[in-house]
């Protein structure tokens, strides 16, 4: 194995792992995050053929923190849905829209 298809690797790792770092810490501040969305997203290299052995188990653990992420996201946007329903039910007070008039013609 060369030492430059290594370090390429491990750059593609070091970027993913930054990527996956910036969601955890969105899911774990939301409001710091929304104020400062991300400026530069992961995109995944298309040059570097397979990965070493080696580094294998540092993409294994990165894998399971993005699942994990991506299930939180997942978890948090049901929630999110049902506030909005829950919310939605809510009067305000505001004018409610409700028929003007009763037909008793019937």
């Amino acid at each position: 194995m060369t030492d430059a298809w290594r370090n390429a690797w491990t750059a593609a790792l070091d970027d993913l792992e930054m990527d996956v770092a910036a969601t955890e810490a969105m899911l774990a501040d939301a409001r710091r995050y929304a104020e400062t969305p991300p400026s530069d997203l992961w995109k995944p290299p298309t040059d570097l053929g397979a990965l070493p052995l080696e580094l294998r188990p540092r993409a294994d653990e990165i894998l399971t923190r993005q699942l994990a992420a991506a299930q939180e996201i997942a978890h948090r946007l049901t929630a999110t849905r049902v506030q909005q329903a829950m919310t939605s039910r809510i009067e305000t007070g505001e004018a409610v829209k409700r028929p003007v008039y009763l037909d008793c013609a019937m």
